[in-house]
C-alpha cells in the first residue's frame, strides 16, 4: 500500500470517526476510503449558480442551440448541471461524477423536476470513454484539488498528483471540438504546465478569489510553488488534437 493511499485512509477514517453523525461528512469519508480510480477532491461542496461570471461568459461565447453539448466534469449532486440548464435551455448537458451516491442524488432530483431529455448523469471519474471532439464546453470546477491541501504542505503527492491531473485534462481536451472551451476553477495545478495546454489559448481569466488568496499551487514535480498563482479561467481549443 503506497503512502498516498495510507494518508487518504487515515484522513478519511479519522474524519469519519469524529463526524459519523453527519451524513454528508460520512459520505465524503466513505468515498475517500473507497478511493475509486480518478479521485481528486473527496469534498462535495457545491451550490446553485456558483460561477455566474464564467457561466455567462461561456453562454455569450457559444450561444444556445440544440446542437450544443456541454460536460460538467465532477458534477457532485447536480447543482452545476441544473444551473447550466438555466443558461443553456436547449443544449444537451451531461454530468459526470466519480461518486455513485452523488449521481443517484442527481437522478433523483432530475425525476423530481419532471425529467429532461437533454440532461444525463453518469458515474465515472474520467472522460476516457467519451467520444473525441464531442463537446462545445467542458466545466471542471473545484475538481482538480484536495481540501486537505489548504494548509499548503510542501508536497501534494500523498493526496493528489500532477501526473494524474495531466492525464485527466488530456482526456478532457480530446473530448472538446476545435474551438471548444475548457473551463477550470479552484485547481491545485496550473493548466499551462500540462502538455495539453499547447493546443489551447486562454481567453478569459477567472475572477479573483473573494478572500484574495487562491488554492495553493503545485508544480509538475508535486512540490509547492509558493510564488505561483493559478491560471483558472476559460481556455479555447485551437487544434484538432490538443492532447
Amino acid at each position: 500500500m503506497n503512502g498516498r493511499r495510507i494518508a487518504e485512509m487515515l484522513w478519511a477514517t479519522t474524519r469519519l470517526a469524529i463526524h459519523a453523525r453527519d451524513p454528508r461528512i460520512r459520505a465524503r469519508c466513505l468515498l475517500a476510503l473507497e478511493h475509486p480510480e480518478g479521485l481528486f477532491q473527496p469534498e462535495a461542496t457545491t451550490a446553485p449558480d456558483r460561477y455566474p461570471v464564467l457561466f455567462r461568459f461561456v453562454r455569450e461565447r457559444l450561444g444556445d442551440t440544440p446542437e450544443c453539448r456541454i460536460l460538467s466534469f465532477g458534477c457532485s449532486t447536480g447543482e452545476e448541471v441544473f444551473s447550466l440548464r438555466s443558461y443553456f435551455p436547449r443544449a444537451r448537458i451531461k454530468g459526470l461524477d466519480i461518486d455513485r451516491r452523488k449521481i443517484a442524488e442527481c437522478r433523483k432530483r432530475l425525476l423530481s423536476r419532471g425529467g429532461d431529455e437533454g440532461l444525463d448523469f453518469e458515474t465515472r471519474g474520467s472522460a476516457a470513454i467519451e467520444p473525441a471532439s464531442l463537446y462545445d464546453a467542458i466545466f471542471a470546477m473545484a475538481v482538480f484539488r484536495h481540501g486537505a491541501l489548504g494548509s499548503s504542505p510542501p508536497r501534494c503527492d500523498h493526496l493528489i498528483r500532477f501526473l494524474d491531473f495531466e492525464t485527466s485534462v488530456a482526456e478532457l481536451a480530446r473530448c472538446l471540438k476545435p474551438g471548444g472551451l475548457l473551463v477550470l476553477r479552484h485547481a491545485n495545478f496550473r493548466f499551462s504546465d500540462t502538455r495539453a495546454s499547447r493546443g489551447f489559448r486562454p481567453i478569459f481569466q477567472a475572477p479573483p478569489h473573494q478572500d484574495g488568496a487562491g488554492a495553493p499551487i503545485y508544480g509538475p514535480d508535486d512540490r509547492l510553488a509558493p510564488h505561483s498563482v493559478g491560471d483558472d479561467g476559460v481556455f479555447e481549443k485551437h487544434t484538432s488534437d490538443a492532447a
